[in-house]
């Protein structure tokens, strides 16, 4: 056999995606381009590796086996390649990240410093929402965690990093335009929400809860920035962190409605397992954090220091 560790690579995307074009897309190749390396990939093996059914394409039992071994091989590959950085005296590996999706206006920041030092370290980070980022932390599918209400069910370590607060807001011109009372923003307008799962959407559903405050208007968004840009609209109310809408409040765009009870106040947090075993990529970030946390935090967001 002949096969290339190129075609390997393209056999497990393919795998991953089941698609031609999805596997395409992912590897920044033309599908014909993908399509005859699988071929060449095929000719070496006389059982099947895929099948087509109708325009689906479904990977055979044996292919998923073939697909087993080619993850290992590549995975002892990248091996010899980070040996090779490291006798030449460079930090090598990976560094996997889920964080929630707030999180994006913040983790950058305390990363970029790091990765421009270690050009060897493979980086790669989800954004997403808390559920899903606590269950890619359970099944062990990365190295750490951002997000800013702590898991009670895990056995975590915890790298406090900086102050998340969340405030009543809402369009400046709607703000400038409603009658009545502060209360009646929440019985009379529409509020907008994160969708479940999210760590913003229950920070207010507990604040709503916990002042019995009637809330009669829901509209859901499934994005922070979304909800951003439907605040700026003018298309109701919400409670959301500052940290991203920070520049859209500078610029007049949304007004902070001052509110009993808020804002509130909880912490953003780098988190991983205990049990976790930390590859040296992840052991120098932890320390880089430790080290630089206060400096980043100062440079970048002197307004929550």
């Amino acid at each position: 056999m002949h096969y290339t560790l190129h075609q390997l690579q393209i056999f497990l995307q393919i795998v991953e995606k089941r698609s031609i074009t999805k596997a395409s897309e992912a590897l920044f190749l033309t599908q014909p381009a993908v399509s005859i390396q699988l071929k060449k990939f095929q000719d070496q093996f006389p059982i099947p590796l895929t099948e087509v059914i109708g325009r689906q394409l479904y990977v055979t039992d044996f292919g998923n086996e073939i697909a087993d071994v080619a993850q290992r091989i590549l995975e002892e590959v990248q091996v010899i390649d980070y040996k090779t950085s490291q006798y030449q005296g460079k930090l090598a590996g990976k560094l996997k990240l889920s964080i929630v999706s707030t999180g994006k206006y913040v983790m950058p920041f305390f990363l970029s410093g790091f990765l421009n030092e270690h050009t060897g370290v493979e980086f790669s980070m989800d954004v997403t929402n808390k559920k899903t980022v606590i269950h890619d932390l359970e099944e062990n599918k990365v190295d750490f965690a951002l997000v800013s209400v702590l898991p009670d069910h895990l056995d975590l370590d915890t790298l406090p990093l900086m102050k998340n607060e969340l405030y009543l807001v809402g369009s400046s011109e709607r703000e400038k335009n409603r009658k009545g009372k502060k209360e009646s923003i929440f019985s009379e307008e529409p509020l907008l929400y994160r969708e479940q799962g999210s760590a913003t959407r229950n920070a207010m559903e507990n604040f709503i809860q916990g002042k019995n405050l009637l809330a009669n208007k829901k509209i859901e968004l499934t994005s922070n920035e979304a909800l951003k840009q439907a605040v700026i609209a003018g298309i109701g109310y919400s409670i959301m962190p500052m940290i991203g809408i920070r520049n859209a409040v500078e610029k007049g765009e949304i007004s902070v409605i001052p509110y009993k009870g808020l804002p509130i106040q909880t912490q953003w947090n780098l988190i991983w397992l205990k049990k976790k075993k930390l590859s040296p990529a992840a052991i120098a970030f932890k320390e880089y954090i430790l080290e630089n946390k206060d400096q980043i935090t100062a440079k970048y967001f002197d307004w929550v220091v």
